[in-house]
Parts: C-alpha cells; sequence; structure tokens
C-alpha cells in the first residue's frame, strides 16, 4: 500500500513540475503587437506610410554563427492588418549596403543570399504553420510548418512582397490575404510568430525566438502575436481554370498507321479550392492537366526493385504533409535495409496503363491514364483534429492495334477509383497524437482479361502515433502498425504471390508457400521508433516488420516484404564553435535484419562523421562493415544463397556556399570479396551575375558483381537447387552520367530554366555459372562444368547455348546474351511568368534521345557520337492559367 501512494505521489510531483515548466516557458515568450490599419498600405518596400512611423520590434537574437548574441546588424519589424490581410514591414539596417547579397532567383528557390521570414502558427497549436520569405533581390518564397520542425515548401500561396536597397540597408513589405491562412474564428485572436533575418554575406541568422543548437521543437517556441481582432476567416472560393495545347514530335516506325512523327493535343480544364468554413480547404479539379513541367531523371535499373519517382504534380504535392504517416513526433528516423513502406505513393493516380497488349504489327497507347476529376479536403478542426481525404476517378484507357487490315481496340486500364482518408488528433499541447489512415482502389472491370492482370481491391487501414517521455520532449516514441488486403482473381492472386515483392515460391523457405487457390491476399507491416532528440548525446533506436502477404502497391510503393528489422544507434554532438570547428558530430550504430523464416539476411556496423570548420567548409564520412549473412531475394523466387562479407566507405566535402564557386565532391566504395565498386558525383555551382546560376554535377561508377542475375530455367536434372537451374555470371559495368541546371531569372515574376541529364551505361557479362547448391556461394562455372557457346544474330546481339552437364542428360539453356549500352539524354527548358499574382503562363521544350547496342565494351566518344546522331523526340507545350479570388 505504501508503494502504490509513493508512486501516486510521485507521479503527482512530476505532473506539477511539468506544468510549472509549461508556464515557465510561456510567461518567457516574446508578445509581438498587430495595429490595425486607418489608411491602405501600397506594397512597394518604400515604408512610406504612417504605420511604419511607429518604433517597432527590435529584439533579435543570433542562432547562427554565434548563438544567443546580438545580430551584427539591427532589424525593425512591423505588424499590421486589416479586415483582408495581414501585412509585415521591416527595415534591415546594414553597415555596407553594398554588399547586400541580392540573389535572384526563381520562387522557393532559397540561395544564400540575404532574406526576411514571417513564421506564423494562426492556430496556436505550436506545431503547425505557415511560413512568408523575401528576398532583397525580390525573389518569394513559402511553404507549410508541421510536426514542431520541419517544412514543406510545396504550398503556394497567392501573396503580394516587395523589397528595395537603399543607403541604410533594405526594406520590404508583405501583404497576406486572410484567405491563404486557416484559422478558428474568434473574437481576438493569439497567433504564434516568428521572425527570421539571413545576412547571406556574414552567414549569420537572427530570430525572434530561435531553437537552440541542441535541442528541438521550432514552432513550439514561437511568440505570440497579439493585437488582431474582429476580423471573420474569409469565405476562400479560388477558381484556376487552364489551358494547354502540345506538339510532339517523336520517333515512329514506317508505316505506323497510328503515329506518323507529329500529333497535336489541347486541353481545358479547372481548379477549384473552396473554404468550408474557417477549418477546412476543399481542392477540386475538373479534367485536371496532370502533366508535369519537369522531366523524370533516367536510371539503369537491373534489380527487382521497382524505380521509385518522385511526384512532381502540383494538385499532389500542395499539402501532402497532412498525409504522412507514422513518423510525427521525432525529428529522425533512421534506417538500416527497411524497406520503409510508403503507403500513399500519388503518382499511382494517372500511371501509364498497366494492362497487357496482344501480338500486333503496330499499336498505340497512352502514355498516361487520363484522371476524370479529384477532390481533396484537408484541415484542422477544434479539438486538435488534423482531417485529410482525396478521391480521384481515372478513367478506362484503351489500345489500338493493327494487324495486318485489321484494327481493334482493347482495353488495358480499367475505370479505377482511388480513395486516401487521413485523421489524427494531438494531445496535451501536441505532446501526443493518435491518428488513422485508410486508402482503397477498386476497379471496374469490362474486359474479363484484366483481372488476371491486376487486383480487383485493394485496402489499407493502419493507425499511428507519438508521446514524449517527458516534459522537455527530450525522449520520443513514434510507431504506426496497419493490415492490407486485396483480392482478385486466382490467377492474378498466383501472379502476386510471385512477384518480386514477395517471392512465396521460394522453395527453401518454410514459412510462405504459393496457394493456388487464393482469392485475396492479407498481411500487416508496422513499426516502433525511440529518438532522444535534445542535447550532446542523440540516440535511435527502432523495430519494424513487414509481413510476406503485406501489399499495397495499387496505391502505395513497396520494394519487398518477409522483413523483421531493428537498429539501435547513438552520437555525440559539439555545438560551441572553437578556432577550428563550428560543429562536429559522430555517431554509430549496430543494425541487423531477418526474415519471417528467422534467417538472417543483413547485419551490419555503421559509424559516421560531420565537421564544419570555421572558413564554413565541411567534410562527412561514413563506413560500414557487413559480414556474412544470407541474401533470400539474389535468385529472384529461387533459394537463398550466402552474401558475402563487404565493406563501404563514403566521403563528402562541401565548400562554403557563399562564393562564387561552390563545389561538393562525394566518393564511395563497397567492396566484398572480388567484388569492387566505386561511385563518385561532384556538383559545381556557379554564380556569374545576380541573376544567374549554373550547376554542373557530373558522375562517374564501376561496379563489378560476380552474382549478378541473368535468369532461371526449370530442369527435373536440377536436384541440388529444387528442379530449377539459377544462372548467374560476372557482370562489369561502367556508368557515365552528369546533371546540368541553368536558372536564369530576370524578374522575380519571370524565369528560365534549363536542365539536361546525359547518361551513358555498358555493362559486360562474362563467366556464366549455375547457383551449386542452397545457402552457399558456390557456382558451377559453365564451360569448365557442361559447355557454352555464342550465337551471333545479324543485329550484332547473340544468345548464349550451355549444356550444363556436357554429355550427360540434362536439357540444353538457351538465353540471349545480356550485354548492354545503354545512351541517354533527357532535357527540357520551361519559361515561366507569373504575369499576375497566382496566374502564370508557362513555355515549354522537352526533349529526349535514347540509342542502345547489345555491346557491353565502354567506349565514351563513341557513345556520345550515337547520342548526338540518334533522333530526338521533341513536345513543345504551352500552359496558361489564371487565378481568381471570389
Amino acid at each position: 500500500m505504501a508503494t502504490k501512494r509513493t508512486s501516486v505521489t510521485l507521479f503527482i510531483a512530476l505532473s506539477c513540475l511539468s506544468m510549472v515548466a509549461r508556464s515557465q516557458v510561456e510567461s518567457d515568450r516574446p508578445t509581438l503587437e498587430a495595429v490595425r490599419l486607418t489608411d491602405r498600405v501600397t506594397i512597394d518596400g518604400l515604408l512610406n506610410e504612417d504605420v511604419w512611423e511607429r518604433t517597432g520590434f527590435l529584439n533579435f537574437k543570433q542562432r547562427e554563427p554565434n548563438q544567443g548574441d546580438a545580430p551584427t546588424e539591427q532589424t525593425e519589424a512591423w505588424i499590421a492588418y486589416d479586415d483582408e490581410a495581414l501585412y509585415v514591414a521591416a527595415r534591415m539596417y546594414d553597415s555596407r549596403p553594398d554588399s547586400i547579397m541580392r540573389i535572384l532567383s526563381r520562387r522557393d528557390v532559397m540561395h544564400k543570399a540575404d532574406w526576411f521570414g514571417v513564421f506564423i502558427d494562426p492556430y496556436y497549436d505550436r506545431r503547425s504553420g505557415y511560413y512568408f520569405a523575401l528576398s532583397a533581390s525580390g525573389t518569394l518564397a513559402d511553404g507549410v510548418l508541421y510536426n514542431d520542425d520541419w517544412d514543406d515548401n510545396s504550398w503556394d500561396g497567392v501573396w503580394e512582397g516587395k523589397a528595395r536597397v537603399d543607403e541604410r540597408g533594405w526594406t520590404l513589405e508583405m501583404r497576406i490575404p486572410f484567405s491563404q491562412l486557416r484559422f478558428h474564428q474568434r473574437e481576438s485572436y493569439v497567433w504564434g510568430i516568428n521572425l527570421r533575418r539571413d545576412i547571406g554575406r556574414k552567414n549569420e541568422i537572427d530570430y525572434v525566438v530561435y531553437t537552440p543548437r541542441k535541442e528541438s521543437g521550432f514552432v513550439s517556441r514561437f511568440a505570440d502575436l497579439v493585437g488582431i481582432r474582429e476580423v471573420n476567416p474569409p469565405n476562400q472560393i479560388e477558381i484556376l481554370p487552364y489551358v494547354n495545347t502540345r506538339a510532339e514530335y517523336t520517333k515512329h516506325q514506317p508505316g505506323d498507321p497510328f503515329n506518323n512523327g507529329s500529333r497535336y493535343l489541347h486541353g481545358i480544364g479547372t481548379d477549384v479550392k473552396i473554404g468550408l468554413g474557417s477549418n477546412l480547404t476543399m481542392n477540386a479539379t475538373v479534367n485536371p492537366d496532370f502533366g508535369q513541367v519537369e522531366v523524370d531523371p533516367a536510371v539503369v535499373n537491373l534489380s527487382d526493385v521497382e524505380t521509385f519517382y518522385q511526384e512532381k504534380r502540383p494538385f499532389f504535392i500542395e499539402g501532402n504533409n497532412i498525409f504522412r504517416f507514422g513518423k510525427g513526433g521525432a525529428t529522425s528516423s533512421w534506417g538500416f535495409n527497411w524497406s520503409d513502406p510508403n503507403l500513399f505513393y500519388s503518382r499511382r493516380i494517372g500511371r501509364t496503363p498497366q494492362g497487357s497488349i496482344p501480338t500486333a504489327d503496330f499499336f498505340d497507347r497512352p502514355v498516361g491514364t487520363r484522371i476524370l476529376g479529384a477532390g481533396k479536403v484537408t484541415g484542422r478542426l477544434e479539438g486538435g483534429w488534423n482531417v485529410g481525404t482525396i478521391h480521384a476517378l481515372t478513367n478506362r484507357e484503351h489500345a489500338d492495334i493493327q494487324s495486318g487490315d485489321i484494327r481493334s481496340s482493347v482495353e488495358i486500364e480499367p475505370l479505377t477509383y482511388y480513395g486516401v482518408a487521413r485523421v489524427q488528433r494531438e494531445f496535451n499541447g501536441g505532446r501526443q497524437a493518435l491518428g488513422a489512415l485508410s486508402t482503397l482502389a477498386s476497379r471496374s472491370f469490362s474486359d474479363t482479361r484484366l483481372r488476371d492482370e491486376m487486383n480487383n481491391d485493394a485496402l489499407f487501414v493502419g493507425l499511428d502515433g507519438f508521446t514524449f517521455l517527458d516534459s522537455e520532449k527530450e525522449w520520443v516514441i513514434t510507431g504506426w502498425i496497419g493490415a492490407s488486403r486485396v483480392t482478385g482473381s486466382s490467377t492474378r492472386m498466383i501472379r502476386l504471390q510471385r512477384n518480386s515483392q514477395h517471392y512465396f515460391q521460394r522453395p527453401d523457405a518454410s514459412h510462405v508457400r504459393v496457394d493456388s487457390g487464393a482469392t485475396s491476399l492479407s498481411g500487416y507491416a508496422g513499426r516502433v521508433l525511440l529518438n532522444k532528440q535534445k542535447g550532446n548525446v542523440f540516440a535511435n533506436a527502432a523495430f519494424g516488420v513487414v509481413h510476406p502477404g503485406f501489399e499495397i502497391n495499387d496505391l502505395g510503393f513497396l520494394s519487398r516484404t518477409d522483413l523483421i528489422n531493428m537498429h539501435v544507434g547513438a552520437g555525440y554532438q559539439w555545438t560551441e564553435p572553437t578556432s577550428v570547428y563550428r560543429r562536429i558530430e559522430l555517431g554509430g550504430a549496430l543494425f541487423q535484419n531477418l526474415d519471417f523464416g528467422n534467417n538472417l539476411i543483413w547485419r551490419g556496423a555503421f559509424h559516421f562523421g560531420f565537421i564544419r570548420f570555421v572558413n564554413y567548409w565541411s567534410i562527412n564520412w561514413n563506413f560500414a562493415y557487413n559480414p556474412h549473412t544470407y541474401d533470400i531475394r539474389r535468385t529472384r523466387g529461387g533459394p537463398m544463397m550466402k552474401a558475402l562479407p563487404g565493406r563501404q566507405f563514403n566521403l563528402g566535402i562541401n565548400s562554403d556556399d557563399r562564393n562564387q564557386f561552390v563545389f561538393n565532391v562525394f566518393v564511395g566504395t563497397y567492396r566484398r570479396t572480388d567484388e569492387p565498386s566505386f561511385y563518385s558525383e561532384m556538383g559545381l555551382d556557379w554564380k556569374p551575375a545576380p541573376n544567374l546560376t549554373l550547376r554542373i554535377g557530373p558522375s562517374f561508377s564501376k561496379d563489378r558483381s560476380r552474382a549478378q542475375w541473368v535468369t532461371s530455367v526449370a530442369d527435373p536434372l536440377a536436384n541440388e537447387t529444387f528442379g530449377r537451374r539459377y544462372i548467374f555470371a560476372t557482370l562489369d559495368q561502367t556508368t557515365v552520367g552528369a546533371s546540368v541546371r541553368l536558372n536564369w531569372t530576370f524578374t522575380p515574376e519571370l524565369s528560365l530554366q534549363l536542365y539536361m541529364q546525359p547518361l551513358i551505361s555498358a555493362g559486360s557479362y562474362t563467366q556464366f555459372k549455375e547457383l551449386a547448391r542452397p545457402g552457399t556461394y558456390d557456382f558451377n562455372v559453365f564451360g569448365s562444368a557442361g559447355t557454352i557457346t555464342r550465337r551471333v544474330t545479324s543485329s550484332g546481339g547473340g544468345y548464349y547455348d550451355v549444356d550444363p552437364d556436357g554429355s550427360g542428360p540434362a536439357q540444353m539453356v538457351t538465353f540471349a546474351d545480356p550485354d548492354f549500352n545503354l545512351r541517354s539524354l533527357r532535357g527540357n527548358a520551361v519559361l515561366r511568368w507569373e504575369y499576375r499574382p497566382g496566374s502564370v503562363l508557362y513555355f515549354v521544350w522537352t526533349q529526349s534521345r535514347f540509342d542502345a547496342e547489345p555491346s557491353g565494351d565502354f567506349n565514351f566518344g563513341r557513345s556520345m557520337d550515337r547520342l548526338v546522331d540518334a533522333k530526338p523526340d521533341n513536345i513543345f507545350m504551352i500552359k496558361f492559367t489564371y487565378w481568381w479570388s471570389l
């Protein structure tokens, strides 16, 4: 009984101490006051209105380079409002106004320069908000704040800002309409606010309230903004119609009835944004234009894992932070060979049609599935509820095919509904949260052939949350758990069980098997993470699982299943500058992976480090060691193999980004026995003029794999490997590439961006062999065991004929020569003119070239000549949008 009383007393004492500490923090917050305007303010950056004549807010503190010191240059800021907008003005005094860094860039590109920013938390939840920034050259940047420490620049508000440079420094004015902010209706308001000034040439950052280097939490530290009264959240209605026209000039086959080398397309549609009261926003679109302006990078993927591409379509990236799942509370989330399921991957909506096309002489299919309509509702309700939902309907798509004189049409993508629902509630001032996410994809087939190629329905339901373990928010636990279920025909379920995410057919796996009668597949996944995120010592540990039957690829992204993942790591950071360095960070971790059959499939130790020197140069490095484990994926559905020990080392060097020339270099190597690999990347940024930047990023890699997958064939005489031969080869691959980007900004509203990515990759396959025994790294090399001959075809390629046992009874195996030589060039030019706030005119030119040879010899000169001679595909597009606010 005494123990129980002691526990209760201790709990009450800790709770009281927590409340006292929180009350002390609240009382220490600075206060800024907004005054109501009596006269109109012209947004020109001149500060000649009466409202700016009073004394402004002056109490800024350095965060960098000398934390806590008074700023080297004084800043004075004012805040005002009227019934429609919030106004911010600032005077940035500068003792050397001729040295102000006036780097002009396109919107949201925040180069090292002189900036002023305002951060607003209108919900006053101490975890979320908006930011608006303006450079001395007049470049605008904005975004949203979430999870207390994170930001997302994909949101583009419609607001105004102007800057002026004079003999005393520089000044600015901002007008932020209340229609761009979401807040609960009150008679009078208290919002969170913070202000920031960047002095580029000094690498100085000043705040009203800053986050100390050894701590976390940004929005939760904001000052209080008071004085706003009798303002009603506007009934936000925004309409953004678009018109576009597109001309495509592409390669085509002679006699192709569907493509004569040119095609002309046009489109018209409308996006609508409506404020649902003061808390929610609905985005809807009719006949949306979901084409992207930027091109995807070219890659050479020889693995069994799908390439992940970033979302670039504004409808999906704007406000997508509300759909982030399972990582709230923590400021970092380490992962060591964790598959990290992406539960909502919006690029599934409108993707390339997935259905097969019957054999035909010619065919024509759409490059993407047309989205008939899409809607999204997001916001924050009273009581700490964050909500969001997306609904989209995609068209039934067909391919036109022709064989001889017979032309027909075949369905390649069914009518499909996609839905996402997200809700999360925060408690105790954002110290705990509990949420849920659900996704659904449902298809309506008119061609029964597609039922064997796609899932009929796919459902995911999950819970996530976090809790801080102490009043200082030093320790946090965050995690998620979810379950999936997909349904379809038995043929489709067999294919799903056997695909590269699942490999249920593995002959030596006792915990999975292919169920040929199944019409559904279910599984679960989850992860829990512990993070220490304050102080000199930091720590991170996690445990996660992905069940073999987990499947989310209809509306998510999942690379592999059958995984039990764990790690524990820690480190130490030195944050007080000395005469040598400004910051040092050292850390390490131990990690391990098992499958659900308790096979050890990955293990290792990892060390990393970072040093920023006094001159603002920095170096970073990491080292890893992996002892021998087992690989359950290398045979692509076959028995597991031994994975040899490996060692990894990476080194990066970065120069001072204030200079006209800025460069970074990254080199690395991963070595297993007789399997060296080397890779390097370099980035060079040149600013020849304040409005012109050029970035060149060449890359080079050279890899050797002694066991690169080639194919597998059934052979009942292959008793050691369960009646199938798993064929590998030694692959020597050389890859050279580059990323070249030119940004030319004429005014803050008018910019030209040029992008080019050449890529050359050659791979030579030799020493063909077969796996000798499961669980080993032993091979029967063809030529030493059995015979191998190569047949050359008229195209320059060839085939290999292999007799695994020479004169024995084994059947002949034939496969194509996998040597390759690929050349690609992708690029585009985008002229963007924001001719009025929120309204944009685009001129876009995209070009792509591709060339391939069945040869593994790397010859840079020959490759460049063939790439230049390759016939290009050219696409020209004009897009016009006009923004209305009602």
